[in-house]
Parts: structure tokens; C-alpha cells; sequence
């Protein structure tokens, strides 16, 4: 293999098409800015900072800026529950009642569209694999349609940053009905959230604290927290939002944080960066261990990364999309089952696993390529109510295009 025309096993000349592709889009004013990372085989292949951090102040991308990853933050929630399900302090088949009383006596209702008054008793209690599979009955306001959709934002407040603290949170969501009977489907909801709080609840700390000894100083991901600490505030990234047909990119960043947030969303509350993330990818890819430093047994990152839906369950649309088509969900994770039927919304091998982002954010590591890829950028999206059926269609087209066209150039630099 010729060394000037390949980065270890991946095409040079392929690998170099990803910035002026990714360029073109931020010319367009589609997108502020990427930060993107290809790691293959040991050693980091390509980093790409394109565009701005700051339009206004004219900052540019840089390796080291942070963004809001938001459900990003999903399985590093998932991990470290599973790490106090490896020491015996719960098992997926637990209620979550017996650390949640909150959610005892739940009820769902009749019509997931239908009034939120008009509800049956709950089959069973929600367990841990409930929360873990997104089958808990939970909802967002943001996936749901009716007057559930209105009633969570009423109790909860945005989804990212609510203003109550852990245990008042907790009570006012057991206080609204379950869309679902728990286990029925995946519905993307505030699960993880309420899996962050329990896993805090079992270890007597705030989540920041439990990823902080668990996670977060074991990996080095010295950039990764719930909080944008003032002295970083130069690093994090804007959050733009872009007008649908046209028109210049609009700052919607949120406000800084003097002191860190009193709800630490284990659902979506996370700011890191790609170095931070890549990481914790390959701590997974190397089933639980990264430079001999052990967060998971090899066994329960296979139970992580296997799918868990069924065959039912994976025909229901989700976001508005086939999104289940060639893929599954295990443990906080989806995996690719069928690559040839994921292809259509991007790249990745059998077995192959990650989740993204409400903000555009996005990983996936390949066991079968030895690969992680990170895609990191700022794109504001409704996540008020009802806004799911939006998703998929309420970005410009350069928006959309950008994530897939980063995948397929990594991937067709395998050849």
C-alpha cells in the first residue's frame, strides 16, 4: 500500500474531499461550522475545524472547541448505570419504583393524541430496561403530539434546561400519564433523564459528580460537564439557527451559566469536545477498556450494543423517518442490524453503534472497521411541542446532506 496515497488503510485523496465539501455547506450559510474526527486503527486519521464557533465575533472552529451535545450525553448515562448494575446495585429487570416512588400507580393514556384526563391503569411498573430502551411510556414534548406534548412542557419546562432540581422534576413528570404501557414501543422521551436521577439517587451524589469519578477523570475527558464553566465560555460554540428557505444564520445560544445547571439532564445536559468524545467511543469500541482502564466487562458492552427492540417495535416510525429500517436499539445505543437497508441515511458496517444529537451532533464506532467517527456542529432545532414531525424536514437541504456526506466519503475511503 502506497503511504503518500493512503492514512494507514483510508484513501488520502478520498479523506481530503470531506472539507471542501463540509466548506461548501458553511459558504452557503447553511451551517456556522463543523468540527469532525476520523480515528482508525490506534490513531487519529483526519480532524477538520471549519467555519466559526462565533459568527458574530468572528472565532474560528478549532479542535478544541465544545459544543452541546445533547443526547450524546445518552450513553455515558447508559454506562454508568450499567456500571452500578456490574456491582450488584441494580438489574435491568428492576422497577424503578424502589428508587423512584414517584412513578408508582402510573397511568397511561387511552389515546396517545387524546386528553391527558382520560387514562387506564398502568400494566406493570416501568423497570430499568424500560428506561434504558426508551419502552417506559415516557414521552418528550417534543415527540408528541396532542395534549401530552403540552402538558410536559407546562410541568417540565424545555427539555435541555429546566429549571427544577432533581427531585422536584421527578415529581412533576410521575405526576403526568404515560403515552404508552411500559414496554408497549420506543417513544424518545425523558427516560435517560430519569435513569441519570437514579443512578444519582443509588450513589448519594449528583450526576455531574458520579460521571466526574466514574467516567469522566478515568477517561481523561477533562473538556466534558454539564456545566459551559465561565472560564471555557470563549471555547463553546454558538447555537445557530437557520431560517428554512433562507436568509443569515440566527444566534439562539443559550445564556451563560454563572454556577452550574440545577437540573443535570442525563438525557441531553452534556458540553464536550471531540477528543473528550472520541474517548469515551473507544472505550466501547474496546469493549469497556481503554488504556487499561476498565469501566465495563466485555459481556455487558455486548448487552449494550445488541438490539433490543422487536421486529414490531422497529416498524414503528420514528422522528417521522423508517428510521429502524436497517438498524436497532440496544442499551442506550442504536446499533446497524442491515447496512445495506441503513444506507440510505448514511454509512457503517454490521454492529457498528452510536446516537446523536438534537444540536446535529453525531458518533458511531465500527468494531468491524476498527473506526469512530465525530461530528460535532451547532444547529438549533424546534424542541418545543410537537416539533418531532419537523425534524426531518426542518432544515435547509445543505444542512441535511452534510452529516451523510461526511459518512459515505469516510467510508468510501475504505474502498
Amino acid at each position: 500500500m502506497d503511504g503518500d496515497a493512503h492514512i494507514g488503510r483510508l484513501d488520502r485523496k478520498a479523506l481530503e474531499q470531506i472539507p471542501p465539501a463540509l466548506q461548501a455547506i458553511v459558504d452557503a450559510g447553511d451551517l456556522s461550522g463543523f468540527v469532525t474526527l476520523v480515528w482508525s486503527r490506534g490513531e487519529v486519521v483526519q480532524v477538520n475545524a471549519i467555519g466559526q464557533r462565533d459568527i458574530a465575533a468572528g472565532k474560528p472552529m478549532t479542535r478544541d472547541t465544545q459544543f452541546r451535545i445533547a443526547s450524546m450525553t445518552k450513553p455515558i448515562t447508559s454506562v454508568a448505570a450499567l456500571m452500578l448494575m456490574e456491582e450488584g446495585k441494580l438489574a435491568l429487570e428492576d422497577p424503578i419504583t424502589r428508587w423512584a416512588p414517584e412513578f408508582s400507580n402510573m397511568r397511561v393514556l387511552k389515546d396517545p393524541a387524546g386528553p391527558v384526563e382520560d387514562t387506564v391503569p398502568a400494566a406493570r411498573d416501568i423497570t430499568i430496561e424500560d428506561l434504558m430502551t426508551h419502552r417506559a411510556g415516557l414521552a418528550y414534548g417534543f415527540t408528541s403530539v396532542g395534549p401530552i406534548a403540552h402538558a410536559y412542557e407546562a410541568a417540565l419546562g424545555a427539555p435541555l434546561l429546566g429549571p427544577y432540581g432533581p427531585d422536584e422534576w421527578m415529581r412533576r413528570l410521575g405526576e403526568l400519564p404515560l403515552t404508552y404501557q411500559p414496554g408497549e414501543r420506543f417513544h424518545y422521551s425523558h427516560a435517560t433523564d430519569v435513569l441519570g436521577f437514579i443512578v444519582a439517587r443509588i450513589e448519594g451524589k449528583s450526576l455531574g459528580e458520579v460521571f466526574k469519578a466514574r467516567i469522566l477523570d478515568p477517561l481523561g475527558m477533562g473538556d466534558t460537564g454539564f456545566w459551559a464553566r465561565p472560564e471555557n465560555a470563549d471555547r463553546l460554540a454558538r447555537l445557530y439557527k437557520a431560517p428554512a428557505e433562507s436568509g443569515p444564520l440566527k444566534d439562539v445560544s443559550y445564556p451563560p451559566e454563572p454556577q452550574p445547571p440545577v437540573f443535570e439532564a442525563g438525557g441531553g445536559g452534556l458540553v464536550s469536545t471531540a477528543d473528550d468524545y472520541l474517548r469515551f467511543a473507544r472505550m466501547l469500541l474496546g469493549r469497556g477498556e481503554l488504556d487499561e482502564v476498565r469501566l465495563l466487562k466485555p459481556e455487558t458492552v455486548d448487552l449494550m450494543t445488541t438490539n433490543r427492540l422487536t421486529d414490531a417495535q422497529r416498524e414503528v416510525p420514528f422522528m417521522g423517518i423508517p428510521f429502524w429500517l436497517g438498524q436497532g436499539f440496544g442499551l442506550g445505543l442504536s446499533v446497524i442490524t442491515d447496512p445495506e437497508k441503513q444506507s440510505w441515511m448514511g454509512a457503517g458496517s454490521k454492529g457498528a453503534f452510536g446516537w446523536p444529537g438534537a444540536f446535529g451532533t453525531w458518533w458511531q464506532a465500527d468494531p468491524a472497521q476498527d473506526l469512530v467517527l465525530i461530528y460535532l456542529i451547532q444547529n438549533s432545532m424546534e424542541l418545543g411541542p410537537e416539533a418531532a414531525s419537523q425534524l426531518a424536514t426542518g432544515q435547509r437541504m445543505g444542512a441535511r446532506a452534510a452529516l451523510p456526506v461526511f459518512q459515505k466519503l469516510v467510508y468510501g475511503a475504505l474502498g
